[in-house]
């Protein structure tokens, strides 16, 4: 029997997760968990054979939550789930010890196949990200468009951005919109999602 831990916060996806998997003979469906900081803790007490975690967990990401659930339950294999499926994120994933990385969009005979690949020990990543991640992704943006845009990711508004790097609002501005067109995004929330997702900031 292979003991799996969910952890997804988005309840209607994690309770769906538990339900199919609960459909395999040898699957045993221990812990269904909402947040990134209870992963470890459970993980000690119930002792599964794999975690299947979710990347954007409130409380600790799941990529976070990945190493420090290697690090404590080393016997629990760990498979991820993404939804923004990048290689950058796959690359991330695979350092903490994951041995699985999937996109939530994959058929659910793949979910399956992986979850007991991943706790017979073997890798079980995603073909396409596979491919993607071994081409080189080069960083689009100049030192100081990147330190702008992990300011702005942090919070900090223009004029803050300005008077911390000692530059003025206006040109501040300028990094920004140079950071929103070199990464394609519709403006700079969505730059700063970008950046994220490739590891960048």
């Amino acid at each position: 029997m292979i003991k799996i831990l969910i952890a997804e916060d988005m309840a209607m996806l994690r309770r769906a997760l538990a339900e199919l998997l609960a459909l395999e003979a040898d699957f045993d469906v221990v812990a269904e968990i909402d947040r990134g900081d209870e992963i470890v803790a459970k993980a000690r007490a119930l002792k599964p054979d794999v975690a299947v975690l979710d990347i954007g967990l409130p409380g600790m990401d799941g990529i976070a939550a990945a190493a420090a659930l290697g690090a404590e339950v080393p016997d629990c294999r760990i498979l991820m789930l993404t939804g923004y499926g990048n290689p950058s994120t796959l690359r991330r994933a695979l350092a903490t010890r994951a041995m699985g990385f999937l996109r939530k969009d994959s058929d659910p005979a793949q979910l399956i196949g992986a979850i007991r690949a991943v706790a017979a020990g073997k890798r079980a990543v995603d073909p396409q990200l596979a491919v993607a991640a071994l081409e080189d992704v080069t960083q689009p943006l100049a030192p100081r468009e990147l330190e702008v845009l992990r300011l702005a990711a942090a919070g900090e508004g223009t004029t803050a951005i300005a008077r911390r790097l000692f530059l003025s609002p206006g040109t501040v501005r300028n990094y920004l919109s140079s950071a929103v067109v070199k990464l394609g995004a519709r403006n700079r929330m969505d730059a700063v999602r970008i950046a994220r997702e490739t590891g960048w900031i």
